[in-house]
């Protein structure tokens, strides 16, 4: 996070924001419930993440683009969208997605929607752009309707959007960052435990990589059978935060033993800076499941400001041939064999975070193994953020 933000302006007003917080509700009572309100979206697609994670994440400016299936909004003949992006959008794109909108024509849709970009391609998160441009910030205001209910919706929250929303003034719809816990990995392992649903054996809440190493021998000596284990930094995304250990019948795991034999995923990190971030942000050490025949599952939700739980979709995730943990895309929905199942796993885990306090769309991932022609599922991770891949239904509200 940029040292500049959060402004202290913001932190001395943290009051007012919850205050314009307190709107939220208001919205999803009387005006989200009508289809002809006055109101506008703000989407802010932004990746909020450690710098250097990000910088690994192949393509990641165009990862902005997955949350267009908002545009699906515009179906509502009085709803404004604004969405803010790092670098222009191609038009093509944006028509592709404006001609999905049912019974709504496509100049009818444009002149409701605005785009708005930073013309920035680094690798910093949209978020700080655009706290980083108060002229950007006035005419995001000057395009909300002054009749209009209107609120910021993000990918992923942290004092960074909080801090834009209070900004532009109006509420933010999403998780609280206060609870960002319990979307890291450690934080998602306490989850399942609580909620009673499997995860893979291994430990959480660890702060550096002589812990890891001591956790990795643990494991080794519970479940002896065990050839690989993950180590996976609390924060990482897409699976660029994750490495693999081999044990190769190693009995003590020393420092050399854990640098000779980690395997990482992200290209171009090293064990040193590996370790350095999970020093900073620490981690978690789990049993690698394996398989002949497996499957990486995941089910969406929502906490909708009323409290109320919402499982909108399932996929199967498609991840990378080499390390088969680097998410590649997605097919809709998931099998069929499995996806009822992980559907009410992940109500059990979406009503166990609503009683944490959680607010908004996540996603829960999972790693399923088919045994003797039965689908075991594993609780992978929780993500705090709004996923893919959703479908035009779960689009048609934010």
């Amino acid at each position: 996070m940029h040292a500049s933000f959060p402004s202290p302006d913001f932190l001395a007003n943290s009051e007012v924001y919850q205050l314009l917080q307190e709107d939220l509700l208001i919205q999803f009572e009387q005006f989200f419930p009508d289809p002809l309100a006055p109101k506008t979206v703000v989407i802010l697609p932004s990746l909020t993440l450690d710098p250097q994670i990000l910088s690994k994440i192949v393509g990641h400016i165009h990862y902005e683009e997955r949350l267009l299936c908002m545009l699906m909004l515009l179906r509502m003949p009085r709803t404004h969208v604004i969405y803010l992006s790092s670098m222009p959008i191609d038009a093509v794109i944006i028509d592709y997605y404006l001609h999905l909108l049912p019974g709504i024509t496509g100049l009818h849709a444009r002149k409701r929607l605005h785009l708005l970009c930073c013309y920035d391609a680094s690798t910093r998160s949209l978020t700080e752009k655009v706290l980083s441009r108060p002229r950007l910030i006035k005419r995001i205001r000057e395009c909300i309707p002054k009749d209009h209910a209107a609120h910021l919706s993000g990918f992923n929250i942290t004092p960074l959007e909080e801090e834009l929303a209070y900004r532009i003034g109006i509420p933010l719809y999403g998780c609280p960052s206060s609870l960002n816990y319990w979307g890291t990995k450690s934080g998602s392992r306490e989850v399942f435990q609580r909620a009673g649903v499997p995860f893979p054996p291994g430990f959480e809440n660890l702060r550096n990589m002589r812990e890891a190493a001591d956790a990795l021998e643990k494991l080794k000596a519970q479940h002896p059978y065990l050839s690989k284990a993950m180590v996976k930094l609390n924060d990482g995304f897409s699976g660029d935060g994750n490495a693999i250990f081999y044990y190769e019948n190693h009995s003590r795991i020393s420092e050399e033993v854990l640098r000779s034999n980690l395997r990482i995923v992200a290209a171009g990190l090293d064990f040193d800076a590996f370790a350095t971030k999970f020093h900073l942000m620490g981690g978690i050490v789990e049993a690698f499941l394996d398989g002949s025949v497996k499957a990486s599952p995941s089910v969406q939700c929502r906490i909708t400001p009323m409290r109320k739980v919402d499982i909108i979709s399932t996929h199967d995730q498609v991840l990378d041939r080499e390390t088969g943990m680097i998410y590649m895309g997605a097919s809709f929905p998931a099998d069929e064999a499995y996806r009822r199942e992980i559907g009410y796993i992940g109500m059990r885990i979406a009503r166990e975070l609503k009683s944490l306090g959680v607010l908004g769309r996540f996603g829960v991932d999972f790693m399923s193994v088919k045994e003797n022609g039965e689908w075991r599922h594993y609780a992978i991770e929780i993500n705090l953020r709004k996923g893919a891949p959703p479908t035009l239904s779960s689009c048609f509200s934010s």
